[in-house]
């Protein structure tokens, strides 16, 4: 099996060892995967306001003591 370096959190040369597994099992060395689109994000700026209210309506509430719990 072939070596490659691979970095799981930025994604670097994930692909990789899939590929080259994919082209072993299929004989076909020109075999190649198709890139994923990312997904879009859509944010409603009513809901990201309503949000920002809730974080601020929780930031101010106290935290309980230790002793409450």
């Amino acid at each position: 099996m072939k070596y490659y370096d691979i970095s799981a959190p930025s994604n670097y040369n994930l692909e990789k060892p899939f590929l080259w597994l994919a082209q072993k099992l299929t004989g076909n060395d020109d075999l190649q995967l198709m890139l994923a689109v990312p997904p879009e994000i859509h944010l409603d700026p009513d809901m990201l306001r309503e949000h920002e209210l809730q974080l601020i309506e929780a930031a101010s509430h106290p935290l309980p003591d230790d002793d409450d719990l």
